[in-house]
Order: structure tokens, then sequence, then C-alpha cells
């Protein structure tokens, strides 16, 4: 029986001498921003890590094969194809047509840690839509964290979703979520959101411990690293809230429902904040690849005692 999916040599060969190796979602690059500023954001991303000692893994599927680790060629086809959308429910229909598809945090997530990558830097984390209560619409993010053991490093939940909502889902899957350096959950544009969390870290080196309790006690589950952006970089709270509250009126007069309210949700922010948004969207980001270079580095070293 032939491998369901391709490891690259640079993080097969990294993983078996563990050395420090990051996920990255290929989602963000394909549908989070705008050509052709997303391919220079998804060789920075890597750069970062390269620059870190860390081998970056950019997670997608490329007619029909589930790909953990992208050549130049893989990595210019995510920013410049029209790619499907692929959470983890599509991969096997991706694969049966031999077809290609940017993979969400879900399918990301799923397939490093199949490929024994422990480690996933995103921007955002998916959760609960507002309105959930009557549409059910929640991310497969959440789901996929309770059954997958890798550790997620995100600035939080984008403002347009439910975010009390979505706290309690983790907190009923069982998936920790740890503030880094704050106590206060961020809200991604935000360094803050209105809730605050139970437990926090100082370093890259307790959570890599945290993640070695979570596997001596024999948890599956994943692990949510709330990373928020500086304060300093953080989108005006003013213009923010001004803006959202104008793009779910907008939502809601052009009728959109389920999955089609996301993307609409940050185009349209995008647009009204002539593009602000996506600047902040960008600094979080590379925070986040950051702070999960570290995090990755100090549990190779575990690995590795």
């Amino acid at each position: 029986m032939t491998t369901p999916f391709l490891v690259s040599d640079a993080v097969a060969d990294a993983l078996a001498n563990h050395r420090p190796v990051v996920a990255l979602e290929s989602t963000i690059i394909s549908h989070g921003l705008p050509r052709p500023r997303n391919h220079e954001a998804a060789l920075e991303f890597e750069q970062i890590l390269l620059d870190a000692g860390v081998t970056p893994a950019t997670v997608a599927v490329l007619d029909g094969v589930p790909r953990i680790g992208l050549d130049a060629d893989g990595v210019r086809r995510i920013a410049e194809e029209d790619l499907a959308k692929a959470s983890v429910r599509d991969l096997p229909i991706l694969a049966a047509a031999g077809a290609s598809g940017a993979t969400t945090v879900a399918a990301t997530a799923h397939l490093a840690a199949k490929a024994g990558v422990r480690v996933f830097a995103t921007g955002g984390l998916g959760g609960v839509h507002r309105g959930a209560s009557s549409t059910f619409d929640e991310s497969a993010d959440l789901s996929t964290l309770a059954v997958t053991p890798i550790t997620v490093v995100s600035a939080g939940v984008k403002s347009v979703l439910d975010i009390a909502a979505t706290l309690e889902r983790l907190e009923t899957l069982s998936v920790p979520v740890v503030g880094y350096q704050t106590t206060t959950f961020p809200s991604f544009w935000l360094t803050e959101s209105a809730f605050t969390l139970d437990w926090s870290v100082d370093s890259a080196a307790q959570i890599a411990k945290i993640m070695q309790s979570q596997d001596e006690l024999g948890h599956g589950q994943g692990i949510v690293v709330a990373n928020p952006i500086p304060r300093e970089q953080q989108w005006d709270p003013t213009e923010h809230d001004r803006v959202l509250t104008a793009a779910l009126e907008a939502a809601d007069l052009a009728g959109m429902h389920g999955k089609a309210v996301t993307p609409f949700l940050l185009g349209w922010i995008v647009n009204a904040s002539e593009g602000r948004s996506l600047e902040v969207n960008l600094d979080l980001a590379r925070n986040n690849v950051r702070l999960a270079a570290e995090i990755a580095t100090e549990w190779s070293a575990l690995q590795a005692t």
C-alpha cells in the first residue's frame, strides 16, 4: 500500500534527527491574502523559521497528494493557483480526484500530526460562529484539535466569531488553552478580548513541558497557545469596533449564512479598513511563526535527551 501523504526530504530528515519543525497552513496563502502579496508572505514565513534553525513544513494537497513540506514550485502553486479550500473531510475526495487544495487549520493539523510534526503556527483559530445556536455553524478546527496531538500557536480567534462559545467548546472538548505571557484571550486583530484564561505561561520551554506531560498522561488532544499581537501592532480598537459592527450589518443585509459568512466579513473588513486589517493580520502571523519556532526548538531538545 502506498503512503497516503508525502513528507518532504527536509522535513523527514529533521524529524528523524530530532531537529525542530513547524507546520504552516496553505489556506492563509491561497485564500487569506491578495496576490502577489500572498507569495511574498509564504516565503517570508518559511524564511523566519529557517533563520531560527527550524525546518518549515507548509502543508497542502497537490494533484491529489497531501504534502507536508513544499518545494519552491509548491509554494508558488498555493499562491498562484485557484485551489479548493480543504478541511479534513475534503482530503479523501481530493485524493481520489487527483485534485489540489489549500489546507485549513484542521486539515493542516491533521496531516502534520500524522507525519509527526508537533508544532503548528497559524494566524487565527477557527471557532463557533455567531448565531451558531440556530445554524450549528462551528469550525472543524475545534473537533480536529480534540483528537490531534499538535500545539497550535494562534492570535486567538477572529472577532467575527463567537469567542465565548469557542472557549466553551474547547473546554468541553478537553483542549488546553494557555496564554503566552497573558491571562487574557486575544481576539486576533486586538491584543485582548473580554475573556480571561485559566492558564498562562511565560516561556516556550514551559509550553514544551506541557506537551511532554500531555503525552505522558496519554492525552490525544492538541494544545492551543494564545499568542496576542503586541499592543503597539494591534488594529486601532475604535476603528476595529466600528468596522466590525458595519461588516456584521452588511452580512445580514446581503443574506449571508453558513460558511459564506466569514469570507464575506473578512473581505468586507479589508476593504473598509483600506488594508489596515490585512497589515495587522500579517504582523500577528509573523509573531506566531516566531513563537512556534521557539516552541519547536524546545520540544526537539526534549526529544533529543
